[in-house]
């Protein structure tokens, strides 16, 4: 007999805290009701990000639990891709922007529509909590293209015109200097054009000892292996140059599309390539970089790299590894010219959700929640992340750390690379080694061979 109370008691604890034990919902609800649990895969975030997040929605879906779990991205992939092959895999997960059309097939788009059960207070004297469906619209694209920055609707609205994705943030790239190797140099402010102007200014960084061997180095450019984010750097010098990288036909360019009738011999892709690679060549003027020297994160935290390419999310990194570094941040150089056009370069994950989810609905809910503002601002401010959404750009210009790359997320782009991004990768990584070790009569066919390869993970 205590047994049998004991039992009842319990049950009747659960109903009261569940919030749904007063009145008897019809077999709909009931069922949007069941306890369920959304796992959720990410890299670099710990849960204490989403803590204040998760326990919102909770409150908002008591039946719904969210498994957050954080991976290495040494591992992410492969435990991603094993994951989902064994029918285990998450329900929600994050990837990157390059990535979308690779797991375009393993995905689930974003629903029009999206019905769930929320905990009402019904009553005036006698209050009772009871479970309401309700059904609310998703985001349209007008709205994904007016809420995010540009380069998101861009990005996670693909060929089929429908919505495989949402980001938390988007990075982008920025130029970190050595104040105190500035100072000596006699430079008082960053550049903000590749101009002559900033070709002193390396010269004047640049050190190198009795045997033409390089000790400080003015900027990481010229090489691929040693420099991060090389192919980001080099991306950018050609689309602010004017190349497309990709047509609308999905075809490979590197180049620009000339206007009807006109036949150029101009390829900004090849002056792109040209410019950077000048760096890495000891016959070149603004000879500042060696396939030798240590990786470029590496020189920039010992204080003998001047100017370095990265990303927010080396601040942390830097700051623990170089405390007393006397370091700024500024926006990534233009081209000079008129009218001024700034074009900067995006870097950041999207939440996406699983095509073999039980769970797609509430699990498209659940991004949407998190992408909101106020759910945005919790993660941002966790994270000291920039934003992806345009109406927190101007209280993040402000901020000293991660002003500069919020004020660039207006003006950013990225290009897909194929299915197999690693490839993409690899083929700039040859042109650009191929490049330095060749004639520059060469140049239009190392930069022809790089497209083809890139072309093949398209195809």
């Amino acid at each position: 007999m205590s047994k049998k109370i004991t039992i009842l008691f319990l049950l009747a604890v659960f109903l009261l805290s569940s919030g749904f034990g007063c009145k008897l919902a019809d077999k709909e609800t009931q069922a949007a009701m069941t306890p369920i649990t959304l796992t959720y895969w990410r890299v670099y975030d710990d849960a204490d990000a989403f803590q204040d997040i998760i326990a919102k929605y909770k409150s908002l879906h008591p039946f719904i639990t969210i498994e957050y779990r954080k991976l290495r991205y040494s591992e992410y992939e492969a435990e991603l891709l094993n994951a989902l092959a064994e029918d285990r895999g998450p329900d929600i997960f994050s990837l990157h922007n390059t990535w979308l059309k690779k797991y375009q097939s393993k995905l689930v788009p974003m629903p029009a529509t999206i019905t769930m059960a929320y905990p009402v207070v019904q009553g005036t004297l006698k209050k009772e909590v009871v479970p309401q469906l309700r059904t609310a619209n998703s985001l349209t694209l007008k709205e994904i293209k007016d809420n995010f920055v540009d380069v998101v609707g861009h990005d996670v609205i693909l060929d089929d015109g429908l919505v495989y994705g949402l980001p938390l943030s988007v990075d982008t790239l920025a130029m970190f200097y050595n104040k105190d190797l500035f100072n000596n140099a006699g430079i008082s402010q960053a550049p903000q054009y590749w101009n002559k102007e900033f070709l002193q200014d390396i010269k004047k960084l640049t050190q190198q000892n009795a045997q033409h061997e390089l000790v400080q180095s003015g900027i990481a450019l010229g090489a691929a292996a040693n420099i991060n984010r090389f192919s980001d750097i080099l991306t950018i010098l050609m689309m602010q140059n004017g190349a497309v990288m990709m047509n609308d036909a999905g075809q490979v360019m590197f180049n620009a599309i000339p206007p009807t009738g006109v036949n150029s011999d101009y390829n900004p892709g090849i002056e792109a390539l040209r410019f950077y690679t000048d760096f890495a060549n000891q016959g070149k003027e603004s000879y500042t970089w060696s396939s030798d020297l240590p990786n470029s994160l590496e020189m920039f935290i010992s204080g003998n790299l001047g100017i370095m390419f990265s990303y927010a999310y080396d601040i942390p990194t830097i700051k623990a590894r170089a405390p007393k570094l006397n370091f700024s941040i500024a926006k990534l150089p233009q081209i000079e010219g008129t009218p001024p056009t700034n074009v900067n370069f995006a870097n950041y994950w999207v939440e996406v959700v699983s095509k073999k989810s039980a769970y797609q609905n509430e699990a498209w809910d659940f991004i949407q929640f998190i992408t909101k503002e106020e759910q945005a601002k919790s993660y941002l401010a966790k994270t000291n992340k920039p934003t992806a959404l345009r109406s927190l750009v101007a209280a993040q210009r402000t901020d000293d750390e991660i002003g500069v790359f919020a004020d660039q997320v207006l003006t950013a782009r990225s290009w897909y690379k194929g299915r197999n991004s690693q490839a993409a990768e690899d083929a700039i990584k040859e042109m650009i080694e191929t490049t330095l070790n060749n004639s520059e009569e060469k140049l239009q066919n190392i930069i022809n061979n790089a497209a083809a390869k890139i072309q093949q993970t398209i195809n």
